[in-house]
C-alpha cells in the first residue's frame, strides 16, 4: 500500500519533506500541497507526478486522496491544521511546535484522548538520530548509573535577520528541552535562565548567547549552552553525567585528519546536514505507523510538555528568576508505551 500524503506548506521545511518522501523513503508519495501562497502550491504540485495544488489546508485534509497529513506551516496555524486532522481520524505529521501555547496544545490533547488513539507525531527528529539514540541505549543500560546532569550545547553559525530573542528557545532549544525529557526519562519541573557578556557578532536586538538551566522531576539538573552567532558552524553537543559514568555525543567525522602540525575534521554547516539521517529515519517510521492506521514517535504530549517548558524558559529570560513548570495529569493514553524511540512518555 501506498500512502497519499497531503503537505501543508511548503516553505523550506515542507519542500525539504516533499524531497525527502518522494526520493528519499519508501511507502509514500504526495498527493497534495498547500500553501498562504497558492502560486508556490501550485509550483511545487507541478513538479510531482501525483500532487494537486488545494487552496486551502482545510480543502486538503478533507480530500478522500489524501491518507495522511503533514503540517509544515507557520506555527500559530498548527492547532487549526491538527484538531481538523484529527476530526477527519487522519494520522498528522506536525512539524514543532505542536501549538504556540499551552491552552492550543490542551485543546489537541483533548481532542486527541476523546478518539482514543493516537492521531498524531511531533517533528522531534533527534529521537532519531543514531548518537543520541546510543546515549539514550547507554542510559537505558544503566552502563553510567543513574544519571545526574545532562550538558547540552546548540551552537548556530549565525541566524536569519527576522530572529528574535525568544526564537532562542521556542525555535532553536526546543530540541535541547525535547531530547532531555527523552534520554532522562523525566519532566521538566522548572527553569532558570543566565546570560553571560553579549556576543559582540550578534545583532542589537538579540540576546546571544544564553545558558539554560532546568530541573528534572527526579532531581537531575539540565544546562543548555545555546550559541547561535558563533560563526565556525553548527554544532551540537550532549554528555550525560552519571552516578559511575558519563557518556557523549562523539564528533560526527569518519575520520580525524592530521596535517601540518595539526589534527581536525569538518563540523556540519548547518542543521539539514547535521541531522538528515534523522530526518529521514523519522519519516520512515511515521509511514510505516501511519500506513497502519497508527501514530508512532514523539506524541502530543511531547509537544505539549515542550511548548510548557519554552514559555517557562521565556519567562525566566525574561523575569531572571526560577519560574516553576506546571503540567496538567498526564492522560492515560500517552502511558501506554515506555518513552523510546519510538514511543511516548
Amino acid at each position: 500500500m501506498t500512502l497519499n500524503v497531503g503537505v501543508i506548506g511548503v516553505g523550506m521545511i515542507g519542500q525539504d519533506h516533499i524531497r525527502r518522501i518522494t526520493h528519499v523513503v519508501s511507502g509514500a508519495r504526495i498527493s497534495a500541497v498547500t500553501d498562504v501562497d497558492f502560486d508556490r502550491a501550485k509550483a511545487v504540485a507541478a513538479d510531482l507526478p501525483a500532487a494537486k495544488a488545494l487552496q486551502t489546508g482545510q480543502e486538503l485534509i478533507d480530500d478522500p486522496e489524501v491518507d495522511a497529513i503533514v503540517v509544515a506551516s507557520w506555527g500559530p496555524t498548527h492547532e487549526e491544521y491538527v484538531l481538523a486532522s484529527i476530526a477527519a481520524g487522519k494520522q498528522v505529521f506536525c512539524e514543532k511546535p505542536l501549538a504556540t501555547t499551552r491552552e492550543a496544545c490542551e485543546r489537541i490533547l483533548d481532542a486527541e484522548v476523546a478518539t482514543g488513539k493516537r492521531h498524531v507525531m511531533v517533528g522531534f527528529m533527534r529521537r532519531y538520530d543514531e548518537a543520541y539514540r546510543a546515549m539514550k541505549a547507554t542510559i537505558t543500560s544503566g552502563d553510567i548509573g543513574a544519571p545526574l546532569m545532562f550538558h547540552s550545547g546548540h551552537r548556530n553559525p549565525n541566524v536569519p535577520p527576522h530572529y528574535t530573542s525568544d526564537m532562542i528557545i521556542n525555535d532553536t532549544c526546543v530540541h535541547d528541552v525535547d531530547v532531555a525529557r527523552f534520554l532522562l526519562d523525566d519532566e521538566i519541573v522548572s527553569a532558570r535562565v543566565l546570560t553571560p557578556r553579549k556576543n559582540s557578532l550578534a545583532s542589537d536586538h538579540l540576546t546571544d548567547p544564553v545558558l539554560f538551566i532546568f530541573e528534572m522531576a527526579g532531581g537531575a539538573l539540565v544546562d543548555v549552552e545555546a550559541s547561535i552567532n558563533i560563526q565556525y558552524a553548527y554544532d551540537i553537543r550532549g554528555e550525560v553525567v552519571g552516578e559511575s559514568g558519563t557518556v557523549e555525543l562523539a564528533e560526527t567525522n569518519k575520520v580525524v585528519v592530521k596535517k601540518g602540525g595539526q589534527w581536525g575534521g569538518r563540523v556540519a554547516e548547518d542543521w539539514r546536514e547535521r541531522f538528515i539521517r534523522a530526518y529521514d529515519t523519522e519519516f520512515q517510521e511515521w509511514i510505516v505507523a501511519a500506513s497502519k492506521g497508527e501514530s508512532t514517535g514523539p506524541s502530543s504530549w511531547d509537544g505539549y510538555a515542550a511548548t510548557v517548558v519554552c514559555a517557562a524558559g521565556l519567562q525566566a529570560m525574561e523575569s531572571g528568576e526560577r519560574v516553576e513548570v506546571s503540567l496538567r495529569e498526564q492522560p492515560d493514553l500517552y502511558k501506554v508505551t515506555a518513552q523510546g524511540p519510538t514511543g511516548t512518555d
